[in-house]
């Protein structure tokens, strides 16, 4: 299958499968994806949105959906990490697009959401900014490493069957 000339169906098809994936892993991971360090491994599946640009929304609704099954803060968490998921993955296709180094890969991923989440976080549980944000960023190195291996694992196999698709 040529993954650059989805169908319209197929991209939904995509998209549903990641979504589900990435609340299964939260799922699993809920014990320490959710605590002061919140190193949430799903939160790695947003460098897929290097190859898959189609992936902006659907992985920032999956966040969504997973805050609204997990999280327990209610509609301003749920909101606040559909808009983090949504800025993060589009930072990663603008990497792309910029034909940057993967690497950058892991600062969206670390940043936006140390520092985005902090913003409700530290209102709603009544912490200070500064020291949630560098809790939280700290927390996401691990997810923005495995991304980024991802995204390196991923590149050979998926420029392969592109070539090999446009023969």
């Amino acid at each position: 299958m040529n993954m650059t000339n989805l169908s319209k169906t197929q991209k939904l098809v995509f998209s549903s499968m990641l979504m589900a994936l990435y609340i299964v892993i939260l799922y699993f991971t809920q014990s320490f994806s959710f605590g002061a360090y919140q190193i949430r491994i799903a939160t790695s599946m947003y460098a897929l949105s290097y190859f898959f640009p189609f992936l902006v929304f659907p992985l920032g609704l999956a966040n969504f959906i997973a805050n609204a099954l997990f999280g327990g803060l209610g509609l301003l968490d749920m909101i606040g990490g559909l808009t983090v998921g949504i800025v993060t993955t589009y930072s990663i296709v603008l990497i792309k697009k910029g034909n940057l180094n993967k690497w950058l890969i892991a600062l969206p991923i670390i940043l936006v959401p140390g520092l985005g989440v902090s913003i409700w976080l530290s209102y709603l549980l009544n912490l200070p900014y500064t020291a949630l944000a560098m809790s939280l960023c700290i927390g996401q190195i691990i997810p923005a490493l495995v991304g980024v291996l991802l995204v390196k694992t991923l590149a050979p196999i998926i420029c392969k069957t592109q070539k090999e698709n446009l023969v």
